[in-house]
Parts: C-alpha cells; structure tokens; sequence
C-alpha cells in the first residue's frame, strides 16, 4: 500500500472526525480551523521525520512542545482537548505509517474517530452534567450546601466541589456535578408503586 494511501485516510479521517462529528455538535468555527491545520502539519512533519535520519524522538518532542503551546494560549474544555489530541495522533499515524504495517495504521485512524465519535455523542452519559454555580448565600457545611443545590437544581447532586465561600458579599462559588431527571424518576416509580 502506497504512502499516499495513508497519508489520504488521514485527510479522510480528519475531515470526517472534524467536519463529520466535531462540527455538526459543537460548531467551534476555530477549532474546525486549528484541528484541521495542525493534522495537516503533524502529518507532514511525521512523514518527512520517517523518511529521514533525524530520530522519532526528537519529532514526538517537538510535537510535545507545539501542543502545549497551543494548548496555553487559549481555554479549551476538556472535550476540545480530546478532540486536539485526537487530530494530533491522526496525524502522527499517517505520517509515520511508513515505518510499520499498513493495515495497522488505517485500524488505528477508524479506532480514533470511532472512538470520538461513539464518547462524544450525546448517548454517553447524556444525563450528566456539570456547572459551575454563584449562589447568593454562604455555605460553610457542605450537607447544607448539597441539600440546597439538589433543591435549586431540582436532582440528586452527585459531587460538589466548593471553589469559593465569601462571608462579606454572602455568596458561595461551587463546581457542581449531577445527573437530569434522577430525582423525578425516583419520584414517578415511588408514584407507580403506590
């Protein structure tokens, strides 16, 4: 299998884990831009790095460095992140794939987007959610402050992370983490049962 091959399912690939998924739930217009770039470049960096003497370390290294630039220059949630980490290995398998198995190398870009594809939808874990929220009174005792959110939020509260209680302004920051709907279907089946 020629190297062109590869290095077109990777095109293929991105396109269809940026374009295909990415795009149509998320529409980040520059992260479109950015992941579609940086594979491009990844890639082209990887193949040069194989058909040369210069050592995989040094390449990997230099991917390391380029990404954690990037990465610190503006906030990405933590799906973005994965996202930019999966076009980054895309790339570093296409353009690496000289050196190992064809075959191996086309399973390792489905893998990716299909594991993209099937973690980002929104039947995983589509129930959960996660805010970060300003409540307009202290909390000292995180019971109170759970028992508080699960009424405010209408759920049963999974995990609380207090970020921040101000005394003088009566306010409590919290990182909050729960499921939609648990507490309205234990209330339906306690219903159901009666």
């Amino acid at each position: 299998m020629s190297t062109l091959v590869l290095y077109a399912a990777d095109l293929v690939a991105v396109a269809t884990l940026t374009v295909g998924i990415y795009w149509p739930r998320h529409r980040r217009r520059d992260l479109v831009v950015a992941f579609l770039g940086v594979n491009v470049g990844v890639l082209a960096v990887a193949a040069l790095l194989a058909a040369s003497s210069v050592t995989a370390g040094l390449g990997l290294g230099l991917f390391g460095v380029l990404s954690i630039i990037r990465l610190r220059s503006d906030e990405l949630a933590q799906h973005e992140i994965a996202y930019y980490f999966a076009v980054l290995a895309l790339g570093l398998v296409g353009g690496l794939a000289s050196t190992t198995t064809p075959w191996l190398a086309l399973a390792f870009m489905a893998l990716i987007v299909a594991t993209m594809a099937a973690i980002d939808s929104s039947a995983f874990l589509s129930g959960h959610r996660r805010q970060v929220l300003v409540i307009d009174q202290a909390f000292c005792d995180e019971a109170q402050l759970r028992q508080h959110l699960a009424q405010l939020l209408g759920t049963d509260v999974s995990a609380v992370t207090l970020i921040k209680t101000d005394l003088v302004n009566d306010s409590t920051t919290v990182d909050v983490r729960y499921r939609i709907g648990s507490r309205d279907v234990v209330g339906t089946k306690a219903r159901a049962l009666a």
